[in-house]
């Protein structure tokens, strides 16, 4: 028996999470079973343990959208008991059982190895937010990063602290996007050259195009405040929009994309081929500045996850949690 932060629902339709006891038998399906080391807390988790049950279909659940531990068996030829491995997306934590598990059963498909410069903890300080960075960045550099300072939005945030680090630690001057004041020494010491207030950026306009500020943006926020940064990109210049927390609505205008020839590009984390999940990863290994994690990363453990499912779908989680299974 290992332990699992497990969410049911009451007579009354109520989501409850509470940290229980389950087997091996208990498990879903799969070719790989993995002795989960950290895994971290997403906004995802947060709807999927918050009190409407969010993503979730099925009940019992265990949620956690990714985790990185050490093989224990294997049906697959690619892992061995003793292989470090990361798991990020294919609806882990979501319709299939994920991370706030002891041990996790999953296919051997949605793993990746872990590259040897990274430990388990540091791969879950990066967790799906960094990746997704790294995905947004490395889209970014395949269309071209402009001249001027790159803009990140809800750069406090998960996806907006490692974007925050990788751009910076890569040469690029970095404007970070933030909405708590507070937190301006805390991405200054993560790279960002450039403290943008969210309200200057939240004012509404009726001009389409305003003057050519930013060399490129990752956004993770969405809804106005991308159709506004839209008008500011510099001259095929792009956009790499990540998150709807600020709505899944563009009011926006064609003409940037026409009189500027702006790039909005879609990252979508979820099911991305192994390939590139490989390639992120390595990248992340290479290019995120890990003395920098250290930083971002706020401990947690199985107690602390009903809480915290609560804070971040209020947006007052700042960088990573990571969440120490075994403690």
């Amino acid at each position: 028996m290992f332990n699992a932060l497990v969410v049911n629902k009451d007579d009354e339709g109520k989501t409850q999470a509470a940290v229980s006891q389950i087997g091996l038998d208990d498990l879903p399906a799969g070719e790989v079973t993995v002795a989960v080391e950290y895994s971290t807390v997403n906004y995802k988790d947060g709807l999927c343990i918050g009190p409407g049950g969010g993503l979730v279909r099925n009940y019992p659940h265990v949620p956690g959208i990714d985790f990185a531990g050490t093989v224990e068996t294997s049906e697959d030829s690619r892992y061995k008991a003793g292989d470090k491995v990361v798991l990020t997306g294919w609806r882990v934590g979501e319709s299939h059982w994920g991370g706030y598990s002891q041990k996790a059963r999953v296919n051997a498909d949605w793993l990746v190895p872990l590259p040897s410069a990274l430990s388990t903890k540091q791969a879950m300080a990066v967790g799906t937010a960094g990746f997704t960075a790294m995905l947004a960045v490395m889209a970014l550099e395949d269309h071209g990063i402009k001249d001027g300072p790159v803009l990140v939005t809800g750069a406090a945030g998960g996806v907006g602290s490692v974007a925050t680090a990788i751009l910076a630690q890569l040469g690029h001057e970095v404007a970070a996007v933030t909405g708590r004041p507070e937190t301006a020494d805390y991405l200054t010491g993560l790279g960002a050259t450039q403290i943008v207030a969210r309200e200057e950026l939240n004012e509404t306009t009726k001009r389409p195009l305003e003057a050519e500020s930013w060399g490129g943006c990752v956004d993770a926020v969405g809804g106005e405040m991308l159709a506004r940064l839209l008008g500011q990109i510099k001259y095929g210049g792009s956009v790499a929009a990540v998150g709807l927390a600020g709505g899944a609505g563009l009011p926006a205008t064609v003409i940037p994309f026409l009189l500027r020839g702006v790039n909005l590009l879609g990252i979508d984390s979820v099911m991305q081929p192994y390939e590139s999940r490989l390639r992120a990863w390595e990248r992340i290994a290479k290019d995120l500045p890990l003395e920098k994690l250290e930083t971002m990363i706020q401990p947690a453990g199985l107690s602390d996850l009903p809480q915290l499912g609560r804070d971040i779908l209020k947006g007052q989680v700042k960088g990573r949690v990571v969440v120490d299974v075994n403690a």
